[in-house]
């Protein structure tokens, strides 16, 4: 999962880890509001949130791909483990990702 400042980013982000099989499928959401501290002060900010289908063994790829590309200077970039799923589901990740 990551967040960008608006949705041409995340765009960008999405098409690029999907075309090099680093994601099954990136959901880019509707805009969210954020606040959080950064450099000492409490900052506001609108940012769309992208969820990021993967494998665990793709992390380490995915996350220097995506710091390739996005904006910020300490972007948010967190896995988030998957205890179960429906089996196609996650046949279908592990299909449509590199191996």
């Amino acid at each position: 999962m990551t967040t960008v400042p608006d949705m041409e980013v995340g765009q960008i982000i999405a098409e690029k880890v999907v075309e090099d099989r680093l994601a099954a499928c990136v959901t880019l959401s509707a805009p969210v509001h954020s606040l959080y501290w950064w450099e000492g002060k409490i900052s506001q900010d609108q940012e769309y949130v992208l969820f990021i289908k993967t494998r665990k063994d793709l992390f380490e790829k995915l996350e220097r791909r995506i710091l390739q590309i996005h904006p910020y200077k300490v972007p948010e970039i967190i896995a988030l483990p998957v205890h179960t799923g429906h089996k196609a589901y996650l046949d279908w990740i592990d299909n449509e990702t590199q191996s």
